[in-house]
């Protein structure tokens, strides 16, 4: 065992019962023990006291950096505002912009943070830097936060991926140097089966078939065992032999669900996936990222911005709703975000360009204290923002409601240990 292995398990199904953490714990606080024990014995602790914390992520991503102005921080009235106007909400005083009226119904559940800031303003270092909490670097690749929650969170009885992308674009989230094996499953719109689970020929067949790979891996494997151990191959099919013969499969079909509950969503394939990721956080998933493209609005902003909102709304509104309705939504966080926002000034394309400079996330459920608005964005555009968010800061937020300690580190392939998160909890989001 390496000095990593205290803190950098392999994590599956345990069955580790609460109290027993907090007698082992004591005096000496949580931290030697696993993030699986942590998290526990925190869940055992606060038993009666308030909420358990989640234990799923949805994340909303806004492809291509949708602008702040148009969506979650208008400026109405203002020259940075432009065209757009502002609509009242469910917060007291507080407008978003007039494309999302039923999002606006449901915004006492959500708060906003208009003051995330990053460094990054070119769409494939912003997309990594918003969705693993670090800036790239060349000799590390960080895990995307539905990797981490897969990591550090256990896996129950989960029998499809833990970690799915639907909609991805060419970025979709990767486990870094956690392995290829927290990587993102992607699938597409969800009206369409899903792909390659289900076998072409009879059972009888299948068996045989798979027997005779088995003599053929064995042969194969000897003198180079631990290099064939090392491909994670029969771990692979393994998993999803279990995967096309589970009955969980059926969090995958969106038709299942009553026609009202689709058409609240939006009869569009980001409504759909919106709808997917509900069924499946119901079975366990601890991430799902949907993915909504067409926000990178340097021409024609207004217009392309309108389009989108006409989608965002009711997938976004009616999952808070349905996830409100089945007791989800405090066992799940929901953040909707882009890699950057758009620039104060209208270009002469009537377009806004990247702007990381202070821009908004939207972000819900999970124990996050809703109805809070952190930050504020300079009606005048400068770069200034009141209580700037770093894109650290956001992640920490996010994991520490999930119940997990973003300083917990993890081990890199050379035995770097790497925080979960750089920053630290948005303190008014917490608790």
């Amino acid at each position: 065992m390496n000095s990593f292995d205290t803190f950098c398990p392999s994590h599956g199904n345990h069955a580790l019962e609460r109290r027993g953490f907090l007698k082992l714990a004591g005096a000496a606080g949580l931290g030697w023990l696993t993030p699986v024990g942590q998290l526990l014995a925190r869940q055992a602790e606060k038993k009666g006291k308030t909420s358990e914390p989640a234990y799923s992520v949805i994340v909303l991503w806004l492809a291509g950096g949708p602008s702040q102005l148009e969506t979650f921080d208008p400026h109405p009235g203002t020259k940075i505002g432009g065209e757009t106007k502002g609509i009242a909400t469910g917060q007291k005083n507080v407008q978003i912009a007039e494309g999302l009226p039923l999002l606006a119904e449901q915004l006492a559940d959500v708060s906003l943070i208009r003051s995330v800031v990053s460094k990054e303003g070119d769409h494939e270092r912003g997309t990594y830097t918003l969705k693993t909490g670090y800036r790239p670097d060349p000799t590390i690749e960080h895990p995307a936060l539905g990797a981490i929650a897969c990591h550090e969170l256990p896996a129950d009885k989960t029998e499809v991926p833990r970690h799915v992308s639907i909609l991805p674009n060419q970025w979709p989230g990767r486990g870094g140097f956690l392995g290829d094996e927290y990587d993102a499953f992607k699938l597409f719109d969800p009206a369409n089966p899903l792909p390659d689970v289900t076998r072409r020929v009879s059972a009888e067949r299948d068996q045989r078939r798979v027997a005779d790979l088995s003599i053929v891996e064995q042969a194969f494997a000897k003198g180079r065992e631990k290099r064939v151990e090392a491909t994670g191959h029969r771990q692979t099919i393994a998993r999803a032999r279990i995967m096309m013969d589970s009955a969980q499969l059926k969090a995958f079909d969106v038709a299942s669900d009553s026609e009202s509950v689709r058409k609240q969503y939006g009869d569009t394939p980001f409504g759909r996936g919106c709808l997917a990721a509900r069924r499946l956080i119901e079975v366990g998933v601890r991430c799902v990222e949907v993915t909504l493209d067409g926000w990178d609005t340097h021409a024609n902003n207004y217009n392309s911005c309108k389009a989108n909102n006409a989608i965002l709304d009711p997938a976004f509104a009616a999952l808070l709703k349905d996830l409100k309705q089945r007791d989800l939504l405090k066992k799940t966080v929901v953040l909707c975000l882009g890699e950057f926002g758009r620039t104060p000034n209208i270009n002469p394309a009537a377009g806004r360009d990247h702007w990381p400079d202070g821009f908004s996330a939207a972000i819900a459920g999970g124990g996050i204290r809703p109805g809070v608005v952190v930050g504020a964005t300079d009606p005048q555009g400068s770069k200034k923002v009141e209580r700037p968010v770093t894109v650290g800061d956001l992640h920490a937020t996010v994991l520490t409601a999930l119940g997990l300690d973003p300083k917990h580190a993890n081990a890199s392939p050379i035995g770097r240990p790497i925080r979960l998160a750089e920053g630290e909890a948005v303190k008014e989001l917490i608790g």
